[in-house]
């Protein structure tokens, strides 16, 4: 069986296969429609976009023209960061919704907990708010999930403490060297499920040499392990591309790294990756 058919189930039960194809930084139009159309081609069946990626109508048109019924594909957007009121998510939601015009949404995400202009800032009081909106998005049966990204313990408290639904995702930044083990850990231990965007450090790790020795050893490429090492710690990769090739090659999967090297790929931090 395809590692592309295999799912986890998030906290309400929903299936979310297992690995998901990233479409940040891809432009709208022939860049986005090829790139995706070229992934369900290879057999992707989780698409991911924001509003703030400004691809969603090339995303939606990909996924109407594949010819692969809709309920088959689990589809991912999410609410721009610098949206804190629940009238604007409101809004955000719709205009998201006429974009990608794919019927409904498997998945909505706050994109961050701050505006990207002032990340790190305090906004917890329009964190709940705007969870407010999301909770009735989810009710209003148009998503099947619920999430957030960029959330770290605190923010994830937060919304906890006085949400009725409970986010079943958090997508944060996520590869070897960077796994966030705080809020990786508070997620898993709440029963929410992390994704893992730029799981190759948009591409930082590529030519790191202790991460391309264990590559050769299992005889795959550095992306390959990347992506099957977020897998093997139990979160989902979301790897980007942009040519067919490396669409294809990012999904085979099929070999399984060692405890020892998982140890050894866990243990790399930032510092002495780059090195």
């Amino acid at each position: 069986m395809s590692i592309l058919t295999e799912t986890f189930t998030l906290n309400n039960g929903v299936k979310i296969p297992k690995v998901g194809f990233g479409t940040w930084q891809i432009p709208d139009g022939k860049q986005t429609y090829d790139a995706v159309a070229a992934a369900l081609k290879a057999g992707y069946r989780h698409i991911d976009t924001a509003k703030v990626y400004r691809n969603e109508r090339s995303v939606g048109k990909a996924i109407r023209d594949s010819g692969i019924k809709r309920e088959d594909i689990f589809l991912t957007s999410k609410l721009p960061a610098e949206t804190k009121t629940y009238a604007g998510a409101i809004e955000d939601f719709r205009s998201t919704m006429d974009a990608l015009d794919a019927g409904y949404l498997d998945l909505y995400l706050v994109h961050a907990p701050w505006p990207w202009a002032e990340k790190g800032a305090n906004y917890d009081k329009e964190n709940i708010e705007v969870w407010k909106a999301m909770q009735d998005i989810y009710a209003s049966g148009k998503v099947r999930a619920i999430g957030v990204s960029n959330f770290n313990v605190h923010d994830l408290q937060n919304i906890l403490a006085r949400a009725e639904v409970k986010p079943a995702i958090d997508q944060i930044r996520y590869f070897v060297g960077y796994t966030e083990p705080q809020t990786t850990k508070f997620a898993k231990d709440n029963d929410i499920l992390v994704e893992a965007y730029s799981p190759l450090a948009t591409g930082g790790i590529l030519q790191n040499a202790a991460i391309k020795e264990i590559a050769a050893k299992y005889d795959v490429s550095v992306a390959q392990l990347a992506i099957k090492f977020v897998l093997q710690n139990a979160v989902l990769p979301l790897p980007k591309a942009a040519h067919e090739e490396h669409i294809k090659n990012n999904a085979q999967l099929d070999f399984e790294i060692s405890v020892e090297d998982m140890l050894k790929l866990n243990g790399l931090t930032e510092t002495n990756l780059n090195r």
